[in-house]
């Protein structure tokens, strides 16, 4: 399928904190419960339309394991748009948020689009560990965009991927003829299917893949 754009993103956060349900609940519209933890990196992605453009989304979901630290690093790199999550329930996934904002701060171009996410925001408030105002506070704090979300549901999935998409959008529009500009940026712009295609995406020097599904979804 012809598209507009393709921007690579990446799923970033502790082990186990749902982010590899969201990319799936995005992409295929299903829950995977379950499901063996993620070694090195899955590969999702989704074809959306913003404002009348088609835009697809290569969506690495990253390990949080430590063991794989130095292997998800290499996916960091030409990174349009991140998705930092932690989980409602579980303290330490939110207090490890900053540690995470650091990793990708690094390594990837300092007008990427961050989106930090609160997952399982569908359990019971008892078992709520972190409030909805905690992290809208650390949002503002780092400049992040935020959502509460749940993959288990979908509340909020979409929103989360469509929102950041958008905001990568915008910024790269007033520049999207500035062909060493998109360079700089970490984006590269070469004819496709007689459009022009800005295509912010590097192959990984790493081919460690957890997929279950090799094909991408359209909407």
């Amino acid at each position: 399928m012809s598209c507009d754009y393709i921007f690579k993103f990446i799923t970033v956060g502790d082990s186990a904190v749902g982010k590899s349900c969201l990319s799936y609940r995005f992409t295929d519209r299903i829950f995977p419960g379950g499901h063996d933890p993620t070694i090195g990196a899955g590969f999702f992605c989704r074809t959306i339309t913003i404002n009348r453009k088609k835009v697809k989304l290569h969506i690495w979901d990253t390990s949080g394991q430590e063991r794989f630290r130095s292997i998800t690093r290499s996916y960091y790199r030409a990174v349009s748009g991140a998705l930092l999550v932690y989980d409602i329930s579980r303290r330490e996934t939110f207090d490890n948020v900053v540690f995470w904002l650091k990793e990708v701060r690094q390594h990837v171009h300092p007008d990427t689009n961050i989106m930090l996410v609160g997952n399982k925001s569908d359990l019971d408030p008892h078992k709520r560990e972190v409030t909805t105002e905690e992290g809208s506070r650390l949002a503002g704090d780092h400049g992040l965009m935020f959502l509460e979300c749940s993959a288990r549901t979908g509340q909020n999935v979409e929103a989360a991927f469509v929102q950041t998409a958008k905001a990568v959008l915008e910024r790269i529009q007033p520049i999207e003829s500035d062909v060493e500009e998109l360079k700089h940026r970490g984006i590269r712009a070469f004819p496709f299917h007689g459009r022009r295609l800005a295509s912010i995406y590097v192959t990984p020097l790493i081919t460690t893949i957890n997929r279950k599904s090799s094909c991408c979804f359209s909407s």
